[in-house]
C-alpha cells in the first residue's frame, strides 16, 4: 500500500513516476524498499492519469451518496405496512392468551 501513496505523492508533485522516484520515498517514509514491488507498482500504473482516477472516483462517490438517499424516500411506505402487520399479529397471538 506504501507504494501507491507513494505514487500518488510523487504524481502531485508533477513527477513522472518511476521505479527510483517510488523506492526514494518508501525509503524516506522509514520501510524497507523493494525493487520488485516498485516495478509492480510501475508497470501497472503505465498509461493511467491518477489525476483522471481520482477525478472520477470521487464522481462516483457523489453518485453512490444519492443512491442510498433516494431508496431512503420509497422505503418507508413498505416499512409502515409491514409495521402494521406485524402489529395485527402481535396483537392476535396475545387475544389467544386470553381466550
Amino acid at each position: 500500500m506504501e507504494y501507491v501513496y507513494a505514487a500518488l505523492l510523487i504524481d502531485a508533485a508533477g513527477k513522472p513516476v518511476t521505479e527510483q522516484e517510488l523506492m526514494n520515498v518508501v525509503k524516506a517514509a522509514g520501510f524497507t524498499p523493494d525493487e520488485a514491488r516498485a516495478k509492480a507498482v510501475v508497470a501497472s500504473l503505465k498509461d493511467v492519469d491518477i489525476k483522471d482516477v481520482i477525478k472520477n472516483a470521487q464522481n462516483m462517490q457523489v453518485q453512490a451518496a444519492a443512491a442510498p438517499a433516494q431508496q431512503a424516500q420509497a422505503a418507508p411506505k413498505k416499512e409502515a405496512k409491514e409495521e402494521k402487520k406485524n402489529e395485527e399479529e402481535a396483537a392476535g397471538g396475545l387475544a389467544s392468551l386470553f381466550g
